[in-house]
């Protein structure tokens, strides 16, 4: 259980649980309630498996390309760690997979078919970042990717499967997830781009080098915190999910390990710090929503 626990990646599931989570709770915000209890349980373990997935198809995948090497600075992947075999891992990928699907299966016999092609790209994306002939996680399209799904995506689809409709306040919401999940991919990456070079695995860190990099990373984190009380102005909502902003102190620790450090404890440290911050920075946001219902 280890292993597998190790395999699934626990520090970038925040990434999956945090636009379900303000999706949902800016519907509630909206309708009074919650509509639809099970849309919203539907959601959330969809979102959580398709990470899952994502993240055991990117330990075969890189193992395969040989972009995992004994050098690298962050946690072990079991795949070229030989700690479980490729077989097991690709079968694990598909039963993550398939867990989402069948969430998804649910969700587009509440909210439509549009919910169930939604689902199709995010797994397809998940797929190809490090699989198929050409992953796009290779030629720095990452971040792009995940601030597609992990934002706008998923805190919107979330919000449309509780009301069958779209609104100014998610999409405004869906852009400050969207900015610090991204950064958790930019805090992985510049901890692994010299390995990634060397690999020819040319990251958007690696194309832009570490300076670059650093500086796309703050301005993610910031530009989240300055995103949210536009977002709530332009959507009309209440304005006590600016309480959100009480996690902008929990930003200092990994901005500043991300300018000064380059060791492996230190980065892996603010990889944590990132996900921490937006797994307290949703809890707020969607309290104050919630509040405001």
């Amino acid at each position: 259980m280890r292993i597998w626990l190790m395999a699934a990646r626990p520090r970038t599931l925040p990434a999956a649980i945090a636009p379900v989570l303000v999706g949902t709770a800016a519907a509630v915000e909206w309708a009074g309630k919650l509509p639809r209890v099970g849309a919203f349980l539907a959601a959330l373990v969809g979102s959580v498996f398709i990470q899952i997935g994502t993240n055991l198809a990117n330990d075969y995948s890189d193992a395969k390309r040989g972009a995992d090497t004994a050098d690298r600075l962050g946690p072990v992947r079991v795949t070229s760690a030989g700690l479980v075999t490729p077989q097991r891992v690709l079968n694990a990928t598909w039963i993550a997979f398939a867990v989402a699907i069948a969430c998804g299966i649910y969700l587009a016999a509440v909210a439509g078919i549009v919910i169930l092609l939604i689902g199709a790209l995010s797994i397809a994306a998940g797929v190809l970042y490090t699989g198929g002939p050409r992953p796009y996680g290779y030629a720095g399209l990452g971040e792009v990717f995940v601030f597609l799904f992990f934002g706008l995506v998923a805190v919107n689809g979330s919000y449309y499967v509780q009301l069958e409709e779209l609104d100014a306040l998610p999409l405004g919401l869906s852009i400050a997830v969207g900015f610090l999940a991204t950064a958790i991919l930019v805090v992985n990456n510049v901890r692994d781009l010299e390995t990634d070079r060397r690999a020819g695995k040319m990251t958007l860190a690696v194309r832009m080098g570490r300076h670059n990099a650093v500086a796309l990373y703050r301005s993610l984190v910031l530009g989240a915190f300055i995103v949210l009380p536009i977002a709530l102005v332009a959507g009309g909502g209440s304005l006590l999910p600016l309480i959100g902003l009480l996690a902008l102190p929990m930003a200092v620790g990994p901005m500043r390990a991300m300018t000064n450090r380059t060791d492996g404890p230190s980065l892996n440290g603010a990889l944590a710090g990132t996900g921490s911050l937006l797994a307290v920075f949703t809890l707020l946001v969607s309290a104050g929503l919630l509040l405001g219902s």
